[in-house]
């Protein structure tokens, strides 16, 4: 298939970027990527730009000389940990890096289709299933930062007439997530256990939380399929539908190595005022564009323990 289509992926080089530019290409796009520095996963076909997302006059370069039909910002700090050691930057980042895009776009690429990637704590805190009408209010830098960027994406949509989507991604997963996460920091640790490379033994911070885990595959579907056929008016949720205790995660994790662990409680790794239930109504996107979650979340934790027991 090729449908003559190029888009440009900033932020490539993380975590996401290695799906989401397979996902393009699988789908017959020419695929453009920028970032500080290209990473030893990145496949062949990516077209690769040295960009700071910091750097105004690069993001234009860029913009300017690919002339992409789609560009996704994947460019982020990503962690709420980090952003709380670093609020600074997580703004400079999250919303500065995401203007320059917008700007850049804005001044040589106008008819460009945006996608901006925003975050399920963006939300204030429910027990129940949130949908794209829940109130905003969050509780930490990275949160406040990503909502800061929605209100840019809404301004240049309405004030430039920009095609600028957004999404509100909850938690996503699978192999090559950083370590800094808690599900592949435990898939390590248990890794190095059954490995006979540290003692079976777990400090672990809060696991009666709730959470609503993706795998990335189908996240990154779901990113293509609304900058090809969504509403850029409608912002929209993408999640499983689903929750899961992360004690069971922790628990079907340590049944994969055959090894006796023990969990020792550690109050240093509870994040203060963590929600207790974080929970995706995935409606929207299944009723407008047909997306449907096709990756068991079992399957994925398992695919992530492989990957660090390899």
């Amino acid at each position: 298939m090729d449908n003559g289509k190029k888009v440009l992926i900033f932020g490539v080089s993380g975590f996401v970027g290695h799906y989401l530019a397979e996902e393009f290409h699988n789908n017959g796009y020419d695929v453009f990527g920028c970032d500080l520095e290209r990473t030893p996963n990145l496949n062949d076909y990516i077209k690769f730009e040295n960009c700071d997302i910091l750097d105004k006059d690069a993001v234009v370069k860029c913009v300017s000389l690919i002339k992409p039909d789609y560009i996704v910002n994947l460019a982020a700090i990503s962690s709420v940990g980090q952003s709380w050691n670093n609020p600074q930057k997580t703004v400079a980042i999250n919303v500065e890096g995401a203007i320059n895009i917008l700007e850049a776009v804005r001044l040589f690429a106008p008819f460009v289709k945006v996608l901006l990637i925003g975050s399920s704590e963006e939300y204030a805190a429910s027990d129940f299933p949130i949908s794209e009408s829940s109130p905003l209010d969050a509780g930490n830098p990275y949160g406040i930062s990503k909502i800061m960027q929605e209100k840019y994406a809404e301004l240049y949509r309405l004030r430039y007439k920009m095609n600028v989507f957004y999404v509100r991604a909850f938690n996503h997963i699978g192999p090559m997530q950083s370590d800094r996460f808690v599900i592949p920091s435990w898939c390590k640790q248990i890794s190095r256990i059954a490995k006979g490379e540290q003692e079976p033994i777990m400090h672990i911070g809060n696991t009666l939380v709730k959470r609503d885990f993706s795998d990335v595959r189908d996240v990154v579907r779901a990113y293509r399929m609304i900058v090809e056929n969504g509403n850029c008016e409608r912002v929209y949720n993408v999640g499983s539908g689903k929750i899961v205790c992360l004690s069971d995660i922790l628990n079907h994790l340590i049944s994969l190595s055959n090894k006796e662990i023990t969990i020792v409680p550690d109050e240093s790794l509870v994040r203060k005022n963590e929600a207790p239930v974080i929970w995706c109504d995935n409606s929207l996107i299944k009723t407008e564009l047909g997306w449907e979650p096709e990756y068991d979340l079992y399957d994925t934790l398992t695919e992530i323990y492989n990957f660090y027991i390899s």
